[in-house]
């Protein structure tokens, strides 16, 4: 007889715990990242870190035929960006300034920068928002979608909303490698909900990062959803990551 109460007061503190287990997530639910986290490595692949530099080539296409091209000397710390044009002749000097959302435009015979949106078309399909580094990860609302392979790769998918007018794009869904946390897939849509552009993205290059080897980017091609044949390529070459000092971001002194 005495045994029965012995074993109901030892069974009855585990239940709780039993009733924990099956409600807890699973052990291995940790080790898949939050949205933040994926699109941050994202970011890091394209510019996002303390100080770096690289050089742009941006060629635009019409039905495979070249009609114009520009190239820009780079330089990006966290979400700055500094750029200055080296060809062709006619537009060596001018320069593009960005600091957090606001965007300046500058070319000798100015008396002051001006105001730009980077939405403003640069060059062919490409924005002037095109060039600067992204900040997916805090200046969008990320959805995340089902996941999806591209060309053999699987990939996190997300839906990104703007959290403000001033970004380059008002939604974008956005494909993301699942092995090397890169973005390597891009539909642009309007407010509307029309996909207006498209872009793919290479890594060929590879900088270190915190002592690893990381890829970084190396190419995007940008393409008009609305008009076949017209096809935009900023390829990137030379990327350093290098320390970027102040007076590179300073306003004031963007005209010398």
């Amino acid at each position: 007889m005495t045994a029965k109460p012995e074993f109901r007061s030892a069974a009855r503190p585990l239940l709780p715990l039993l009733l924990a287990a099956l409600l807890s997530p699973p052990a291995w639910a940790d080790a898949v990242p939050g949205n933040q986290a994926i699109l941050k490595a994202a970011d890091e692949a394209r510019g996002n870190v303390s100080g770096m530099g690289w050089e742009v080539s941006i060629e635009s296409k019409d039905n495979e035929r070249t009609t114009d091209t520009l190239v820009y000397d780079i330089k990006v710390r966290a979400f700055n960006i500094a750029g200055t044009s080296l060809a062709p002749a006619k537009y060596r000097g001018n320069k593009i300034l960005m600091l957090n959302t606001s965007m300046w435009f500058y070319k000798p015979g100015l008396s002051k920068p001006v105001p730009v949106s980077q939405r403003q078309k640069l060059m062919g399909e490409a924005a002037y928002g095109d060039i600067a580094s992204t900040n997916y990860a805090e200046n969008y609302a990320a959805t995340r979608l089902p996941d999806e392979t591209v060309d053999g790769e699987p990939c996190y998918v997300f839906d990104l909303k703007a959290k403000e007018d001033k970004l380059t794009y008002d939604r974008i869904v956005y494909w993301v490698s699942k092995q090397s946390r890169t973005g390597i897939k891009a539909d642009y849509y309007t407010v509307s909900g029309k996909k207006f552009k498209s872009a793919t993205m290479d890594y060929g290059n590879a900088v270190r990062l915190e002592g690893q080897a990381r890829p970084f980017l190396s190419r995007i091609t940008l393409r008009n959803e609305l008009m076949n044949g017209s096809v935009t390529y900023l390829n990137l070459r030379s990327p350093r990551v290098e320390p970027v000092p102040d007076y590179v971001f300073d306003l004031n002194l963007f005209m010398r």
